[in-house]
């Protein structure tokens, strides 16, 4: 199918997200030219506290896409993150993280983005302040993204906010109806991959992609 390029939306506190990166990384790996997308899913309006109902919520689910994609959530995640009460789930730093390593190789934001969910819910790291993302970030090798974090340009706030508006804008224009999910573009006319391909079979997604 000579190398396709595909749209990634998401978000990074996303536990399905989570679930896809193994599918995501395959992907990129194959010669599939990948642009990820943020949506500020769980940002902005859409940042919630973390509390008691929404912890237990979350578990449950997280146990399901655990079974699904083996993509492991830890006991540290549980006790670190979801039982901490005053936090928020909250998605801006981490968000901004992303597109912090990426600006001269978008390529480099897909290692953020494992790196800053392997740190949430394997290691149950902070990742919802610009502190615990700034660190995430320099543990991965990404000192250059951290102090753009820790101190963000102007130049690094507008590309911020063109990318999530992208997102938000392809999400809307597609109609989907949650994170993660995939698009080809072509000849400007966005068309959705089911986000079921991305939890399946390798060569499945493959075949979506090319009938796409």
């Amino acid at each position: 199918m000579g190398n396709p390029e595909v749209t990634y939306l998401f978000d990074p506190l996303c536990g399905w997200c989570y679930g896809a990166s193994p599918m995501l990384e395959k992907l990129s790996g194959s010669g599939v030219r990948v642009e990820l997308l943020p949506t500020g899913l769980f940002s902005g309006a859409g940042a919630r506290p973390m509390d008691d109902g929404f912890a237990a919520h979350a578990w449950a689910n997280d146990q399901r896409i655990e079974r699904l994609t083996g993509q492991v959530f830890t006991q540290a995640y549980r006790d670190n993150v979801l039982n901490v009460r005053g936090t928020l789930l909250d998605s801006h730093a981490a968000t901004l993280a992303i597109t912090a390593a990426g600006p001269e190789d978008p390529g480099r934001r897909l290692a953020a983005l494992k790196a800053i969910q392997n740190a949430r819910y394997v290691d149950g790291r902070d990742i919802v302040t610009v502190g615990g993302v700034a660190e995430v970030l320099a543990d991965a090798g990404m000192a250059d993204a951290r102090e753009l974090v820790k101190a963000p340009t102007e130049g690094l706030l507008t590309a911020h906010r063109e990318l999530v508006g992208r997102g938000r804008a392809l999400f809307q224009r597609l109609h989907s109806n949650g994170v993660p999910s995939l698009a080809i573009i072509s000849n400007d006319a966005p068309r959705l991959i089911g986000s079921n391909a991305l939890f399946g079979s390798f060569d499945n997604l493959l075949a979506h992609i090319a009938a796409a």
